[in-house]
């Protein structure tokens, strides 16, 4: 029968000669690496939660936790390649999992469902959604990665990086991973210290914004002072983090304006609470209306990828079943069938336990989790798909798991009824395990093209990021609940004025809500939704004339939906790189130092918010410790001009570092 030939259309790159050949045996699974894929995994997984709650954006850890595999296992007497690959999956798979969860599970929160993160349930849906996402995905590998040969490029940056760091001489790997491991801990240090001085001491104000009051209107301005949003501008580059301060200066410079004019502002209030009283209350659900359509045009724009992909899916157990080859090369060895089948059955059985005590209905139960694995094996294949293509960064993660979450809602509603309370629960439980599976299903294909190149065993990596998802789900419950009783997610309250903004979770709860009869102002969604379908219109043109600045709908509704200082920042970040990137001389065009310099920044300043928040979970336990113990002033001293000057000088330290050649 003929077999699935590439697409001339899709990309590929040529066939690449593995770092270590088939026919060498190394040590892959050690001890040591294990131990040290547990702490990344946890580390790395509770840094992306919080970004992922704070920016509205999740970054690739696979080549922070390259370098920090190097210098680690450069210590000991034996250690090679695979097996700092093998730690950099698992490290990967546990940060891809946090953006699963963290895009979904607050949700359950934000409608009312909980009031506090449910451990066994919020681990169980992790795990199962992680679970299935390395499941599905294993049939792809060789598909996609031998016979497509789709690019990967995370993948391949990762792989590269791992050439570097082991040779060609030993001297040369040591001062890789020092030089690395230095930069990624000074960044960190420096992350956390600001962190630590805003948050922490309460020395300055989380942000330099102001507004005034020009008649019936307001005009707002303002920069978040957070060295983790420069480092997310940094790593996305100029045009993305352009983009998404359009969406941010369209929603609070153009149409808060315009709401202004035509029903005015709130009474009693100045204008700087004006501002975040009417942003929060009308201007955000314009970008909510955005991000549908987006997440819609994005399913629709992936046709073509998903039946590729299901054709793929099925070449690939076809050759799989023939049993053909006598000998598997040792970098050809997938986990077996039964490897695959058991735990995918076993996975099934608490989901449908937790669906059972959502809805009090078996049946409903069993239907609901069919769903579930249909939607999870689709997205999980399609992901694995546009990795190869865009990267798993670009994936439309959001966008299928709004998908998933209006299918499920309007399938629950034809079941349970519209006006249900269980109704919004599940669907998000639902669209959960979806997101976590697509998520994961994107990242497993990126590392294990990084193995693929430096001659990995595959099986050994899909143990390994069985291995991160397990870790993650272990610890992003106690994260997510340190950060809910420190800032807050979602929602201003008293005692949290300015919660992390969540902006996919809240999306989420409001869609679920709004499918069963809780309503959303519609107004606004549906002015959102006009502006969306105008960007799309503007980006086809865009596409049509080969231009290449383009406007990705999801990252211009995500600028409208976050608050305009975190888009400004993220906005400075893009300058710096795009300055950083003209200052290196011509041809020079890797910039490993900057990328780890920022990736230094997200996780340090992502665990020193996680620490601040220790005290409030032990201030139960020993009221005598109070919820702030750190905290010097209750009100900034000095406002936020210390905060400017010290997140100005971080970021003249991303720009040195990124310029610098040595």
């Amino acid at each position: 029968m003929k077999q699935n030939q590439p697409d001339p259309s899709i990309p590929t790159d040529p066939p690449d000669r593995p770092v270590i050949p088939p026919e060498t045996e190394l040590p892959e699974i050690t001890l040591k690496g294990m131990l040290l894929s547990i702490v990344l995994a946890a580390v790395l997984a509770g840094a992306n939660a919080y970004l992922g709650l704070f920016a509205g954006m999740t970054v690739s850890a696979s080549i922070p936790a390259a370098v920090l595999s190097m210098a680690v296992l450069r210590l000991f007497r034996h250690s090679n390649i695979l097996e700092n690959n093998i730690v950099q999956t698992a490290a990967s798979s546990g940060e891809a999992l946090a953006a699963g969860v963290i895009f979904t599970i607050p949700a359950l929160i934000l409608i009312g469902y909980w009031t506090s993160f449910d451990y066994w349930q919020t681990a169980s849906i992790a795990l199962v959604g992680g679970l299935l996402g390395v499941l599905f995905t294993i049939p792809l590998r060789h598909a996609l990665i031998v016979q497509a040969n789709l690019r990967f490029p995370e993948g391949v940056a990762t792989a590269e990086v791992l050439k570097v760091g082991a040779g060609p001489s030993a001297g040369s790997s040591d001062v890789v991973a020092r030089q690395g491991v230095r930069t990624l801990l000074t960044a960190a240090l420096l992350g956390g210290a600001v962190k630590l001085g805003e948050s922490g001491l309460g020395l300055w104000a989380e942000a330099l914004e102001g507004a005034t009051r020009l008649g019936r209107f307001v005009v707002y301005g303002g920069v978040n002072l957070s060295p983790a949003l420069l480092a997310v501008g940094f790593i996305i580059g100029l045009r993305t983090a352009v983009v998404v301060c359009f969406g941010g200066v369209l929603g609070w410079l153009v149409l808060m304006p315009l709401y202004g004019l035509v029903n005015g502002l709130p009474d009693g209030t100045d204008a700087l609470a004006a501002a975040k009283s009417v942003w929060s209350g009308h201007i955000r659900y314009v970008g909510i209306g955005a991000m549908l359509v987006g997440g819609l045009w994005t399913l629709m724009q992936l046709r073509r990828p998903i039946y590729e992909s299901l054709l793929t899916v099925k070449q690939a157990y076809r050759t799989a079943g023939t049993g053909a080859s006598p000998a598997i090369p040792r970098t050809e060895r997938d986990a077996s069938l039964p490897w695959i089948v058991g735990p995918f059955l076993l996975a099934l059985i608490p989901m449908t336990v937790i669906y059972t005590q959502v809805v009090g209905r078996i049946g409903v139960a069993i239907g609901m989790t069919l769903v579930m694995v249909v939607a999870a094996f689709l997205f999980s294949s399609v992901a694995a798909y546009m990795a190869g293509l865009v990267g798993s960064s670009s994936n439309p993660v959001s966008g299928v798991t709004i998908a998933t979450i209006m299918l499920a809602a309007l399938l629950l509603v034809l079941v349970m009824g519209q006006g249900n309370p269980a109704g919004p629960a599940a669907t998000l439980l639902i669209g959960a395990v979806v997101c976590c599976a697509a998520a994961m299903g994107g990242d497993n294909l990126q590392d294990l093209k990084t193995g693929h190149l430096v001659g990995a065993t595959p099986w050994k990596q899909q143990i390994m990021q069985v291995v991160g998802v397990a870790v993650a789900a272990i610890v992003i419950v106690p994260v997510l609940a340190l950060l809910q009783a420190k800032y807050g997610i979602g929602e201003v309250t008293e005692s949290h004025p300015h919660p992390l903004s969540a902006p996919q979770a809240t999306l989420m709860a409001s869609l679920a809500r709004g499918v069963f009869g809780d309503g959303l102002p519609w107004p606004f969604v549906g002015l959102g939704a006009a502006i969306g379908t105008g960007i799309i219109l503007f980006d086809r043109r865009q596409e049509r004339r080969g231009a290449s600045f383009r406007t990705p709908v999801l990252a211009v509704a995500l600028g409208i939906y976050l608050p305009l200082k975190l888009s400004a920042a993220i906005l400075i970040g893009g300058v710096i790189a795009e300055l950083a990137r003209q200052a290196r001389p011509q041809g020079e065009g890797s910039d490993n130092g900057g990328l780890l310099f920022a990736a230094g920044l997200v996780t340090g300043e992502a665990l020193m918010g996680i620490l601040l928040a220790l005290p409030i979970a032990l201030s139960s336990l020993w009221p005598s410790l109070g919820s702030d113990p750190f905290k010097l002033f209750e009100t900034p001293p000095l406002g936020a001009w210390p905060g400017l000057l010290a997140v100005g000088a971080v970021a003249f330290c991303l720009y040195r570092i990124s310029i610098d050649r040595r």
